[in-house]
């Protein structure tokens, strides 16, 4: 592929490099390192992997991973020889991805999944060599571990959510819609109301309600002072349809009209 898209300044961080399957025979790989992380995936049969000064017998369904400069050796049960497919990878935030499962140096192992992972290989293999495949093939890569993600997600570790950043984020994500109400943001939060409202007044010293207005407000005096666009426009991209009401609003938390803001901003950059 395009060494443009193989250096230090690749989007993603994490890049597909290649994939393959290994139908039912007795090759064995090791003792040896790679450079690179290996996923695998065991349709059927049985085999080995040691690593670490431990021995891991897997089985269909199962899978395990190589971690770059990791002694590994891995060899196919004589009488049960396993078939599997694999995907390597890498990049500056591999190492992230792979945190977030239960995969680690000290167990490179998972048991099976609650449904097949083997089409997501192939899928995931499906590259070329252009920019908009090699992106495409990145992309499936990310949805193959999205699935390792959700179905063996790093419990021990996990931090307990943090309610009241998920409201702001979900506020400041959709803060344009004329729709957006408390109870949309409650449910977006999954948490029982008057809780997320106690919460999130001790966290940020404002309810929901007005949070909402203050960043709506906020985001307008961003607008006002450079972008150049009409007072109608700017109380659209806030959230408001009707450009009257969105004064009203604005003049109570800032003590101007839009109009006299913009034009107090205006004659601060011609000084």
């Amino acid at each position: 592929m395009d060494s443009l898209w193989r250096d230090g300044s690749r989007a993603s961080q994490i890049y597909f490099i290649s994939g393959g399957h290994k139908p039912i025979n007795l090759h064995q790989w090791g003792p040896g390192v790679r450079d690179i992380y290996a996923l695998h995936y065991i349709i059927q049969g049985q085999g080995t992997l040691e690593t670490g000064g431990q021995q891991f017998r897997l089985g269909a369904g199962e899978s395990f991973i190589i971690f770059p400069q990791k002694e590994i050796y891995y060899y196919p049960d004589p009488a049960d020889p396993w078939e599997y497919v694999w995907i390597e990878f890498n990049g500056r935030d591999a190492s992230r991805f792979v945190d977030l499962t239960q995969l680690s140096v000290q167990r490179p192992v998972l048991p099976a999944a609650p449904e097949t992972l083997e089409p997501w290989f192939y899928l995931s293999w499906n590259a070329g060599a252009s920019p908009g495949e090699v992106l495409r093939a990145d992309a499936r890569l990310q949805l193959l571990l999205s699935y390792y993600i959700e179905y063996f997600p790093r419990k021990a570790e996990a931090e307990p959510k943090d309610y009241v950043w998920m409201a702001r984020t979900y506020i400041e994500q959709n803060y344009w819609k004329p729709t957006l109400t408390v109870t949309e943001i409650v449910q977006a939060v999954n948490l029982e109301r008057s809780y997320l409202f106690r919460r999130f007044k001790a966290a940020t010293g404002e309810s929901i309600s007005a949070y909402l207005t203050s960043y709506r407000v906020r985001r307008a005096c961003e607008l006002l002072k450079l972008s150049g666009l009409s007072i109608q426009s700017i109380a659209y991209s806030v959230g408001y349809h009707d450009p009257l009401y969105f004064s009203r609003v604005f003049k109570k938390a800032t003590s101007h009209t839009p109009s006299a803001y913009m034009m107090l901003h205006q004659k601060k950059r011609e000084r």
